[in-house]
This record gives C-alpha cells, structure tokens and sequence, in this order.
C-alpha cells in the first residue's frame, strides 16, 4: 500500500555527496547513543517507487536519530557495498519499495555479506512479492482470496487479446480489478466497471510489469493491517480503514487530502478480531518476519478477503504502517524494538 511533493537529489547515498551531514548524524559513541548500534537505511534504488522509498527512508533514520542510534541513509546504487563497508553498520534496513527491494534480491545481498537486516528473509520475500504466488500459497492454505487469474503479456500476444479477454469476462466476470503481478502503491492498478475499460486497465497494467493479475472485485471496508514481530510471536496493529474519494490509487495514498484514515478502524470487536487473525495468519504462512502489512477488505457479512502483503511497508507521512503503529504506542519506540529484532536474527 510508494511521490511528487519532495524534490530528491538523485546522488544520494553516491560518492562523497552521500556522506551525511554531522549535524543530522546520530551521537557518535559514548555520547548517548542507543546501545552504540549504527543502522543502515537503504531507500531509492531503481524502481517506480523510488521517491516513496526516499521519504519512507528519511523518516525513519530521524526517529532512529532521535531515539540515540547511528543511522546512515544509502541508495541502491554502484556505491552501495563500497558505502556498507566504509560504515560497516551492525543491522540494515532496507527500504525500498518494489522490484529488488521486496523481491528477496537485496536480501540474498545482505546474506551473503553476512549482514543482520531488518524484514523477511529472500525466501519469503519472493513468495510475497509476487501477488499470484502469495495468493496461490494462501489459498491452498485455507485463507480467503478472490478468484483470479495471472496472465503475462506474451499470451495475449500468442493467442489474441480479444479472446484472452473474452475468457476472463466469462469466468470472473464483472466488476474486476487489474494490477501488475509485482510491485506496488496501486501503480497500474485499474478498476473495471465494463468490458470495454477491460483492454485499457490491461495496458495499463503492463506498463508496469509483463504479467498481469486480474482479480474478482469484492465490495466491502477497504483496512490495512499491520502486524510486528519483535521475538514473541506475531500480534497485529490496530486496523486503518482507507475511505477515499476515487479508487485508492497513487496519488490517493501519497498525497494528502483524497484519503480519510480511521485508527483504530471503525470496527465492532469480532470484525476487528477477524481482520488482525487474517493478517497474523497471513504473515504465518508465508513466512515473513519482524513487521508486515496485509491489504483486506471486509465485506458486510464478515468475511475478511485477502488482497496484497507488503513485506517492507512504506513509512511516509501518509503510510498505513506509522498511523497503526501510532495508535499502538510510541513510534519511534517500535522502530527501535524493531532493529534490535534484527540485532538478534
């Protein structure tokens, strides 16, 4: 559930213009910092959510900074192992959103440099990254999905759009929401009313990837739920209901004033007790760890849907994961919880 508003340099994290400035670095030791630990934040990279991943990286090296750790923002870059080793940081934090950063790459990276890192390990990242298998995994667990189908854009090339189209309108049938089978903040993502926005939400769609999920529309309470993991198990952060003035898309989640937040979502306590289990159960199932966040919607007669799992959710102003978390208790505490997590694996 990454933006237009922030002007980012692009050589961040490259060369000497990425060394932080004293000023906003955290104490250095013996000056108060927090258990001496030093934190690598890895935000940017290449993808569409790159300017998300930069602000959700900025925000939490300042309340890391304010809580006494070292931290160190780095792009994912040709500079980026050259800076992990100048910095040699006890844990990482990566931050970026979508393709290498969710997809279990960076993670493998980390592994082989034998570096301690907050979020879920690549095998899980890879089950969740892409929405056909996390989906396909949690079906065949018992957990509630809509129907669907993955098609890539070489079978609509091989055998017709038209009758590819024909098919799915056939079998799902109507209304449908199409999105790209990887990546996220509903980039490409299209909502279809009628057959005739269907070839268009299919373009869009593979604007942003080669393969597309076209997924049965559930009408319902559109909530986001957070989940954590700090060694005890996972527990679930009060649910945020997204109520938006248009479909839920890019400009709806990272620029305010089209989207309204309820946290603690207005819920009575058996829905509020099914969203959490689904997220928990979610999270169980494919293996993820430390934090995640689950997309759902609750239809009126009280079946949670699962929609998407974010394995490294955005930390913006208006990202879902820091209202949750705030309305739990204070957030710069969890983050800190959070990266001792990682300290001991």
């Amino acid at each position: 559930m990454t933006e237009q508003s922030e002007a980012v340099p692009e050589n961040m994290g490259t060369g000497e213009e990425s060394r932080p400035d004293p000023s906003t670095e955290g104490p250095t030791s013996g000056e108060g910092a927090a258990d001496g630990v030093r934190v690598a934040i890895l935000a940017g990279g290449l993808s569409h959510e790159r300017d998300v991943s930069l602000r959700s990286g900025r925000r939490v090296a300042a309340a890391l900074r304010d809580q006494g750790l070292h931290v160190e923002v780095l792009d994912v870059d040709a500079d980026l192992l050259p800076a992990l080793e100048r910095l040699r940081p006890d844990v990482v934090w990566p931050l970026v959103h979508g393709s290498t950063g969710e997809d279990g790459s960076l993670q493998d990276l980390l592994a082989l440099l034998g570096l301690p890192f907050v979020g879920t390990a690549a095998a899980g990242c890879r089950l969740a990254s892409r929405k056909p298998v996390a989906k396909a995994v949690l079906r065949a667990a018992g957990l509630p999905t809509p129907d669907y189908a993955a098609l890539p854009q070489s079978l609509f090339r091989e055998v017709g759009a038209q009758s590819v189209l024909r098919a799915v309108e056939d079998r799902l049938g109507l209304p449908l929401v199409v999105k790209p089978a990887g990546g996220g903040s509903a980039l490409g993502v299209t909502v279809v009313s009628e057959a005739s926005q269907l070839p268009g939400a299919m373009v869009a769609c593979f604007a942003y990837g080669d393969e597309a999920l076209i997924e049965r529309r559930v009408d319902g309470t559109e909530v986001a739920v957070s989940v954590v993991d700090l060694g005890d198990g996972p527990r679930a952060l009060p649910a945020v209901e997204i109520v938006t003035d248009g479909p839920y898309d890019y400009d709806a989640r990272y620029n305010p004033g089209r989207s309204e937040y309820f946290v603690p979502a207005r819920l009575d306590e058996a829905q509020t007790r099914t969203v959490g289990d689904l997220a928990v159960a979610v999270h169980r199932t494919l293996g993820l760890r430390h934090l995640s966040r689950t997309d759902m919607i609750l239809e009126d007669a009280g079946t949670a849907w699962f929609l998407d799992i974010n394995v490294a959710p955005g930390m913006t102003e208006t990202s879902l994961f820091p209202q949750a978390a705030q309305a739990d208790g204070p957030l710069d505490d969890l983050y800190v919880d959070i990266v001792r997590a990682a300290l001991r694996g």
